[in-house]
């Protein structure tokens, strides 16, 4: 049967849309079980709770055999035996996300794991420690809230920056109420856009924002341009798939690739570390599967 130009025209467009479709998000069934990273254009680390009931230095192992260069989210008690397996602490923790500045009473508790985590930083080499705005408590305004975060993180700084350590303020979703690690309603730095702001006005070239592509997907969108608005403030990087805080296959919706390859545009330097909760019955190639995707 002889074609149309029209007809040509159309299945030309459909074969190039399918083909975009499938090099936009790598299912399951394209990952190289050999794979190991070897562009290193991203600085991968992996987020070690999302692995859980998986040991630690079993964890470790698998990353280094991947090339990931770095972990978090464990254990300070784990950081000799990591670092000793070649794996740097790419971000230390501190006051965890309920109990955060936005409630003048925890400023106190705030600040002082704040300057903790920054003194563990300091010690063992790490450039970065997690801060969070915490739960909204009732009455609370938006205007007090955020001033109340400021004058927290603001008398911190100078110890931050006598340190030369960053605080990354991650950004988290509040749309997500199906898991207690997928969402957290009441958080009330749930807007990135605001997160930067706070940042802004904090006015240290050490207060960064720790830019979860997950979060940000839900909440806000437009993640690319978002990347680029915000590439001077961004300190840090955590991925997972969305819907559903899984691998970054073809079952969600975020495009990677694409993502990864703008990090890189914008010159970023420091960590992106995997944060997905694997679903796969093989939690190890579920992360060199990503690694494999962000590999870029």
């Amino acid at each position: 049967m002889k074609l149309s130009r029209r007809d040509a025209l159309k299945a030309g467009a459909l074969s190039l849309a399918t083909t975009a479709a499938v090099s936009a998000q790598t299912p399951r069934t394209g990952l190289d079980s050999n794979f190991k990273i070897t562009k290193g254009r991203i600085r991968q680390s992996v987020m070690g709770w999302c692995f859980k009931p998986m040991p630690t230095l079993e964890l470790a192992k698998h990353c280094k055999a991947i090339g990931l260069e770095a972990m978090e989210g464990i254990s300070s008690a784990d950081y000799p035996a990591v670092q000793k397996l070649g794996l740097k602490i790419s971000l230390v923790g501190s006051h965890g996300f309920k109990k955060g500045p936005c409630v003048a009473g925890n400023r106190d508790m705030v600040v002082e794991k704040l300057k903790s985590g920054i003194d563990l930083a300091s010690k063992i080499g790490a450039k970065s420690v997690i801060t969070f705005t915490g739960m909204r408590e009732k009455g609370l305004t938006d205007k007090a809230g955020s001033k109340n975060c400021v004058d927290a993180w603001k008398t911190v700084m100078p110890y931050a920056e006598k340190k030369k350590i960053n605080l990354v303020l991650e950004h988290l979703n509040t749309r997500d109420d199906s898991h207690p690690m997928k969402g957290h309603p009441g958080y009330f730095g749930e807007d990135v856009d605001h997160c930067a702001e706070l940042i802004g006005k904090v006015g240290s070239p050490n207060m960064k924002l720790l830019f979860d592509v997950y979060h940000v997907q839900i909440m806000n969108g437009d993640v690319i341009r978002r990347i680029r608005q915000y590439k001077d403030l961004i300190g840090h990087y955590h991925t997972a798939g969305n819907p559903g805080r899984a691998e970054l296959d073809d079952s969600q919706e975020i495009n990677y690739p694409a993502v990864i390859r703008t990090i890189v545009e914008t010159g970023y330097k420091g960590f992106v570390a995997q944060e997905f909760i694997p679903t796969w019955d093989d939690p190890v190639a579920a992360l060199r599967h990503s690694a494999m995707v962000c590999d870029v």
